[in-house]
């Protein structure tokens, strides 16, 4: 599905994790399948308020925690490196939606990586 949201629509998701090879390619594209479906989301039914958004944005962190899993049976981890990526696409994802006052942190609060 085609993203509305011009700015996302040509956002290059997790890109820093597509470029380094300790991250397999398929785990990653599930990753950005996660961002992908936030955006989705935000398109079909726009939260009021930033609560609204946090909500959107922790059933993805739980997602991604759910991944987590998976890159350790391949040898990789949510690290440092892919942390900063997936705050960069979130924190990219509130303002691009209208909500530049959002907190990186707060935006992936349940992350257990």
């Amino acid at each position: 599905m085609t993203l509305n949201n011009a700015t996302m629509a040509n956002y290059a998701f997790l890109k820093d994790m597509y470029r380094d090879p300790y991250f397999p390619n398929d785990l990653v594209k599930q990753g950005e399948a996660i961002l992908v479906d936030v955006c989705l989301a935000l398109e079909r039914n726009p939260p009021a308020d930033l609560a609204g958004l946090y909500a959107l944005t922790h059933a993805a962190t739980e997602r991604f925690n759910d991944l987590q899993e998976a890159f350790e049976e391949r040898g990789s981890e949510i690290e440092t490196a892919a942390r900063e990526a997936i705050a960069q696409d979130f924190d990219a994802i509130a303002k691009a939606y209208g909500f530049a006052e959002a907190d990186v942190e707060e935006l992936m609060a349940p992350r257990d990586w």
